[in-house]
């Protein structure tokens, strides 16, 4: 693995994937704050650091899978270990779960 590849994120602790989205989101703010954005009007649509969390793992998953979007059951099976692997993040995992389309895979006849 080179120093220019993503590095899974895995095996990692939930504190340093916290940390390394606190700093993402803090970049993101700081960005649209240097181009004139008012944080009164984009705050809002921010994820929450968990959620960057998730969308990071998830990203790491679908590069694992040769970058093909899942089908609504393996967004389900990804989204599930997420918070298999990361207990602190079920609420949001479940909590995202809709907004992905992803479907239990006893739901696929639903």
């Amino acid at each position: 693995m080179t120093a220019n590849e993503p590095r899974p994120r895995g095996r990692v602790s939930l504190e340093l994937l916290r940390a390394e989205a606190h700093q993402e989101l803090d970049t993101v703010i700081h960005e649209r704050l240097l181009a004139g954005e008012d944080p009164w009007a984009f705050m809002e649509e921010l994820p929450t650091v968990d959620e960057l969390v998730v969308y990071l793992l998830r990203a790491d998953a679908i590069d694992a899978n040769d970058g093909r979007l899942p089908s609504p059951t393996r967004e389900y099976r990804v989204l599930r270990q997420i918070a298999l692997e990361h207990p602190p993040l079920s609420r949001t995992v479940w909590r995202m779960m809709g907004r992905h389309g992803a479907r239990s895979p006893r739901r696929q006849g639903a």
